[in-house]
């Protein structure tokens, strides 16, 4: 009975293969099982997850950032108040933006992430 070269010189490289084989078709295994459980009320809370994620990170920082490019004007500045103000004006145009386009930049997303994974 001849054995391979590899695994008479290093018996735990070949049970080490042994384990990562059996480890992958577990994953594997599971993450069928995973995806075929799936209940559509899931799918659609992680759709609108993605959506929400959109609107607060990338909306969000948009509008920050053209905050933060605008100066203050000497004779019409509204002090704390107005930065309160702008903060929430922020938010709701965040959430008015990302409702009606977020879609567009989370779909592909949601798509890559429910994508079989090896």
């Amino acid at each position: 009975m001849t054995m391979p070269i590899s695994s008479s010189l290093n018996p735990t490289a070949h049970i080490d293969a042994l384990n990562r084989r059996q480890m992958d078709t577990t994953a594997s295994r599971l993450l069928s099982e995973q995806n075929q459980s799936q209940v559509p009320g899931d799918d659609a809370a992680l759709k609108e997850a993605f959506n929400d994620f959109v609107g607060q990170t990338f909306f969000g920082q948009l509008l920050s950032s053209l905050r933060s490019t605008q100066g203050e004007v000497a004779y019409f500045n509204g002090g704390r108040a107005e930065e309160i103000f702008q903060g929430q004006l922020d938010q709701v145009l965040t959430e008015k933006i990302s409702e009606a386009s977020a879609d567009k930049i989370a779909d592909p997303m949601y798509d890559l992430f429910r994508l079989p994974r090896s």
